[in-house]
């Protein structure tokens, strides 16, 4: 992926180059964001849950709108589709761990994975320079993560958890940066 993402990132990018790399990290980031507030929140039984929930869920819509941007609008839709769906699956899986049902969790944490290939096959067959495999490993990495660090928050560890999030934010923005080359490739951008 670095190799890949070595041609884009050149330091020659066009103002609209620039523009499209900041808008997906803002948009990966926040992914990772909202969801580690969502954990917390849950974890926290906050007041907050709900608003920040509406938030967490507003990230789909948020991809689906840049994706539009170079994409037909029934592609954009079925990416927020599948990344809402993404979003649906963790949200069962923390409750289910907060819970202590671990048949719960695993039929979820499977569904999570089902869910990561689809994403995965989709992103490779709209773009040819997007990997299937390669974005199947980002996402895996990021499921680990998330729920690595959605245990260290249900059970207490905060450093640990805040030393993962900085792990997966990192990640978010490599994900970020996979989509960018890849539309900057395929487009011409």
């Amino acid at each position: 992926m670095e190799e890949q993402n070595s041609d884009c990132m050149n330091g020659n990018l066009s103002p609209k180059q620039i523009k499209l790399y900041n808008l997906l990290r803002r948009l990966w980031v926040e992914h990772v964001m909202w969801t580690r507030f969502f954990l917390i929140s849950t974890a926290a039984n906050l007041a907050d849950l709900d608003f920040v929930t509406k938030r967490l869920l507003e990230n789909p819509t948020d991809f689906a709108y840049a994706l539009s941007l170079f994409y037909s609008n029934q592609q954009a839709m079925e990416f927020e589709k599948l990344f809402t769906e993404h979003l649906a699956i963790a949200a069962q899986l923390v409750n289910a761990a907060k819970a202590g049902d671990t048949k719960t969790v695993d039929e979820q944490r499977q569904k999570w994975y089902e869910n990561a290939d689809e994403i995965a096959n989709f992103l490779g067959e709209i773009n040819p320079n997007w990997n299937q495999e390669a974005w199947r490993s980002m996402l895996y990495d990021h499921l680990k993560m998330t729920e690595a660090e959605a245990v260290q928050i249900l059970t207490g560890q905060y450093a640990e958890s805040i030393e993962d999030f900085d792990a997966i934010q990192e990640e978010a923005l490599k994900m970020a940066d996979e989509m960018a080359c890849g539309m900057i490739k395929q487009f011409n951008v």
